[in-house]
């Protein structure tokens, strides 16, 4: 029996090899420290070319922005047209944000740069991504009263606060302790580590009674 050849890969074109240097030099030192010298030099080109593909720095930036936030957002999106409980479907979106921020640590880091330092489309990050998770709970009925207790003191934004600071300062962090955990704190055994304590975590925010 023959095998088929697996396909050749496509080498990525310029402007991909731009978006992905100015990704990551976004993430290492925000918009405010990056150049678009930066940019070119990681990509191995004079600076003069990038304006073949990108009209400016900020042209570059939402360009990262967009690819980042549309990677991050595509397979959340996809949870909502699931029927499941509600517990599972909560548990499933936090897990789900958890193995996004793992698999696309550079966002993380590039949101902090955003909210010490500032750049632009600020407003449009805070809409796009952190709006839906503060969402009142009338609104999410999906949701069901998993979190009513904490809805009805006025504490759902800190909780939604604080799982989502949990995620992603864990990103951005956790690779100060890598010789404190023993392992690589992105690896596939601490990628279950950070699983587990959210899960039980959430399970500890679903049986909370106020006394």
């Amino acid at each position: 029996m023959s095998i088929e050849a697996a396909p050749p890969q496509v080498p990525p074109t310029t402007a991909e090899r731009i978006l992905d240097a100015a990704e990551d030099l976004f993430a290492e030192k925000g918009y405010r420290a990056t150049s678009l010298g930066d940019v070119a030099d990681r990509v191995g080109i004079r600076s003069p070319s990038l304006y073949n593909h990108f009209r400016n720095k900020e042209a570059l930036y939402q360009a990262v922005l967009e690819r980042l936030i549309t990677e991050f957002s595509q397979p959340l999106a996809a949870l909502e047209s699931q029927e499941v409980p509600d517990q599972e479907r909560v548990m499933q979106w936090l897990e789900m944000i958890v193995r996004q921020h793992h698999a696309n640590p550079n966002l993380a880091r590039l949101l902090q740069h955003a909210a010490l330092s500032g750049g632009p489309h600020t407003n449009e990050i805070i809409e796009r991504l952190f709006r839906p998770m503060f969402q009142p709970m009338d609104a999410r009925p999906d949701v069901g009263d998993q979190f009513g207790q904490l809805h009805h003191l006025g504490l759902q934004p800190w909780a939604v606060m604080g799982f989502n600071n949990l995620v992603m300062s864990y990103v951005t962090m956790a690779p100060m302790y890598r010789d404190l955990l023993g392992q690589d704190p992105f690896s596939e055994a601490a990628l279950d580590n950070q699983l587990t304590l959210v899960r039980t975590l959430l399970k500890a925010v679903f049986a909370y009674r106020d006394h």
